[in-house]
């Protein structure tokens, strides 16, 4: 068996690998891997995949497929699987960061500090307690981050188009959710229904002031019509690790004010990498037995 590693994941990986075949990273030897591991960067696309003849498996590292087109993979026979289960508390723990940082103006401090700014006056914070979280999704990630939230005594809504009983939010229809949230986190898988979910309509149905916080999918969201609401400040904030572009080309809504900005990083906790990795063997090892 021969294993292809594309992707970025922990370093034990490989020599965990070792037992069920060759392991290698370099990817101009696709055409004889048997097993293929990726994460967010590969896309195997029909023509990446009609350059691994001898491909059995794709693993993706993480939650969602949406970078692998499933349907002609499944046609040339090729398994293909993720570890969703693996992701929860790291994506969470990072939005739940993003969500502190914004309020409470810690970059803008922080700069300001570096500069040699004292801006006591002008970094006015709000807290979370009290504020009502909008969860649009609530899978794993989106329970995980309910759970952080009521710690701080926020109220937590969700909204999921198929309704499913909350222990720790309390659902609601789309447009009640974004008419009373303080603060809008994104959960959803890309689909149909989720791709430019935030664009100009859903935004002018928000609350004047509300935060957003995206480590779902970059396009789910309208990116332009989010810069546009945060300079004219309807958006106080917008918090995202995911975008349309990885890296972004077009940087508008990067370069506009009070966007919070990562390389999406979320589910690249030194812990996550490690469980991404033992779920991974444990795939490979049912596969080959």
């Amino acid at each position: 068996m021969k294993i292809l590693i594309c992707d970025a994941f922990d370093s034990s990986l490989p020599e965990k690998l070792a037992a069920y075949g060759e392991v290698f990273s370099d990817i101009e030897r696709l055409a004889e891997a048997n097993i293929a591991l990726i994460r967010s960067k590969t896309k195997c696309t029909k023509e990446w995949i009609d350059k691994a003849p001898e491909l059995k498996m794709i693993i993706r590292g993480g939650v969602g497929l949406d970078n692998v087109d499933c349907d002609y993979a499944q046609q040339k026979g090729i398994r293909v699987d993720n570890t969703p289960e693996a992701s929860s508390i790291a994506v969470a723990e990072m939005a739940f960061a993003m969500m502190i940082a914004m309020p409470n103006q810690i970059i803008k401090a922080h700069n300001g500090m570096k500069a040699g700014e004292w801006l006591k006056k002008q970094c006015k914070r709000t807290e979370l307690h009290g504020k009502t979280l909008g969860l649009i999704g609530y899978g794993r990630i989106a329970k995980e981050l309910a759970k952080r939230a009521q710690a701080f005594s926020m109220k937590v809504i969700a909204y999921k188009r198929t309704p499913v009983d909350c222990e720790y939010a309390e659902m609601k229809s789309l447009d009640e959710l974004l008419s009373q949230s303080d603060f809008i986190s994104l959960h959803t898988p890309l689909n149909d229904a989720s791709k430019n979910l935030i664009n100009s309509e859903t935004i002018a149905k928000m609350k004047q002031g509300v935060y957003v916080i995206n480590t779902a999918r970059g396009q789910c969201v309208a990116e332009k019509d989010v810069a546009a609401a945060l300079e004219s400040g309807h958006i106080a904030g917008y918090a995202a690790d995911v975008w349309e572009v990885e890296p972004p080309e077009d940087r508008t809504l990067v370069e506009t004010k009070n966007c919070f900005a990562s390389p999406h990083i979320a589910s690249s906790s030194a812990e996550n990498l490690k469980r991404i990795g033992e779920i991974v063997e444990q795939k490979i090892s049912a596969f080959v037995s």
